[in-house]
């Protein structure tokens, strides 16, 4: 709340032409389908990190310890590529 020229003021209330107060009371319903709709993406981001945590402890250990990307790279000069290719 906004003090004014010694007049308490809410963004939610307005003058109307007449000289009496309006509501503005769809920006109070909308505040609270954000409100809403964030707890529901929180709510859904929270059920897929169990899940993922989950289907984590459930996976099968891999077999060794290399990475299947770099398995059977040799390090070091590779040879000379053929001419034609």
């Amino acid at each position: 709340m906004r003090r004014t020229a010694g007049v308490d003021f809410d963004a939610s209330v307005s003058m109307c032409e007449e000289g009496t107060l309006a509501y503005n009371r769809g920006a109070s319903i909308a505040k609270r389908e954000r409100e809403r709709a964030r707890q529901q993406r929180q709510k859904e981001k929270a059920e897929r990190r169990v899940q993922r945590a989950t289907e984590k402890l459930e996976r099968p250990a891999s077999e060794s310890d290399v990475d299947p990307d770099i398995a059977g790279i040799v390090p070091g000069p590779q040879p000379p590529q053929p001419e034609g290719e």
